[in-house]
């Protein structure tokens, strides 16, 4: 979970009794300041706030690997990273929920805090193609302050960048140092799954290819018989 910065208790207390107190179809609208600080309401007086929930969910929504696949690509592509990295990191903070909401204030897919959000652009954390987006680029940005070394780009994704440097590697905090072996494991579990399915297509196709040349080739008619 990105932890730039602090946001008040108050603020994360606030915004889940105003969410419970909804009834379940109300719309949620959103509007985070230059300060990083929420505002939500379900009456919008003013047109910098945004549909957040357009109804509030009765279960957890979950969106399948598959149906990310592409937006996950994309990203990973545009900031030169692993898919299965990205995939190992929403796992971890989410597991595909892109409607979840930490006790710190860390909203979608990628668990963006909303002072890291508004540095990445990221004007929806609920939409999971600009949360993945924010999440992927940070990430990019976090491996590039300390040299391509992942775990420390982990542990600063989940504790803060600054964090990392004032230990001058990996934190001994006991949350951090389990969230990156998770992501970590997870990273390792997709990586072997993408090379499985990769293999088995390849075989696929060469045992299809080998049976195409194999096959005997039909006798040509000619014009003149019956």
């Amino acid at each position: 979970m990105p932890n730039v910065g602090r946001i008040p208790a108050i603020l994360s207390i606030s915004a889940a009794l105003f969410l419970s107190a909804l009834p379940s179809w109300a719309d949620v609208y959103q509007y985070i300041d230059a300060n990083g600080t929420i505002s939500l309401t379900n009456v919008p007086n003013d047109p910098r706030y945004r549909r957040v929930i357009a109804e509030l969910p009765r279960s957890r929504a979950v969106i399948s690997d598959g149906e990310l696949e592409p937006v996950i690509a994309r990203h990973s592509r545009a900031h030169r990273l692993h898919p299965a990295l990205i995939r190992a990191v929403i796992k971890t903070e989410s597991d595909f929920d892109p409607l979840a909401v930490s006790r710190a204030g860390a909203v979608g897919l990628m668990q963006l805090m909303p002072q890291t959000a508004v540095r990445l652009d990221v004007r929806d954390s609920y939409n999971p193609d600009e949360n993945i987006g924010g999440g992927t680029k940070y990430l990019r940005q976090l491996l590039d302050r300390f040299n391509g070394n992942l775990p420390l780009a982990l542990a600063a994704y989940n504790a803060g960048e600054h964090t990392v440097e004032r230990y001058q590697g990996l934190p001994p905090i006991p949350e951090t140092r389990q969230y990156v072996q998770k992501v970590l494991r997870y990273y390792r579990t997709f990586l072997t799954n993408d090379r499985l399915s990769s293999s088995r297509a390849y075989r696929a196709q060469a045992l299809g290819a080998k049976a195409r040349a194999l096959a005997p080739s039909l006798p040509t008619r000619s014009p003149d018989r019956p």
